[in-house]
């Protein structure tokens, strides 16, 4: 399993972050 972005947390921070990655494409 590879990831580009691990995303610890889920709360404001944690959101953002996730739409965000996905947005440019990231394996979260």
């Amino acid at each position: 399993m590879a990831y580009d972005v691990v995303i610890i947390g889920s709360g404001p921070g944690g959101y953002v972050c996730a739409i965000k990655a996905a947005q440019l494409g990231l394996k979260t």
